[in-house]
């Protein structure tokens, strides 16, 4: 009896690799496709992979927008046949238990140099769809105290906002 169930659990346990590999294949496949979408101006390839409850939040602390808000600020880039061009550099996939939501983290090539998207994909009727992205910049840590002067006006106004909106 022992040596049915170590077998059972064998088999378990090597078909949920298996099963995450896969998946982790297709969340690559489906982040590259998505940038790619982008960066050839395909608007809906693009937001295809969003999942409808989807939200996307951008670099400047006033961009976070769910879907039909993302696709209203982007349809102009878009339109003008060229969106923007993020190439991952390095990609992270973890998944929750049930093999159903994956936490991705990646660092990206783009025109402002190197960002980093994270964000969160769920598996519905077999496709893997993006759920929430957040797309931020990376400032090295030898130049935090150059940068921070140059938000200081802006980011004030935002904080003042926000705190008398509460």
């Amino acid at each position: 009896m022992k040596k049915h169930i170590l077998i059972f659990f064998s088999f378990f346990l090597t078909s949920l690799c298996f099963s995450q590999v896969r998946d982790t294949v297709e969340i690559n496949k489906t982040l590259d496709k998505w940038h790619f979408s982008a960066a050839r101006a395909d608007f809906k390839a693009y937001f295809d992979l969003l999942h409808t409850e989807s939200i996307f939040i951008g670099t400047d602390a006033t961009e976070r927008w769910d879907k039909r808000e993302f696709m209203k600020y982007a349809k102009p880039h878009f339109d003008k046949g060229r969106a923007w061009n993020f190439k991952s550099l390095i990609r992270y996939v973890n998944f929750s238990a049930d093999g159903q939501t994956a936490w991705v983290d990646e660092l990206l090539d783009t025109q402002m140099k190197i960002c980093r998207g994270s964000g969160i994909l769920v598996l519905e009727e077999g496709k893997w769809f993006i759920k929430h992205y957040v797309l931020s910049m990376t400032i090295p840590n030898d130049i935090v105290e150059t940068i921070v002067p140059l938000k200081v006006l802006q980011e004030d106004k935002i904080i003042e906002q926000i705190r008398s909106d509460k």
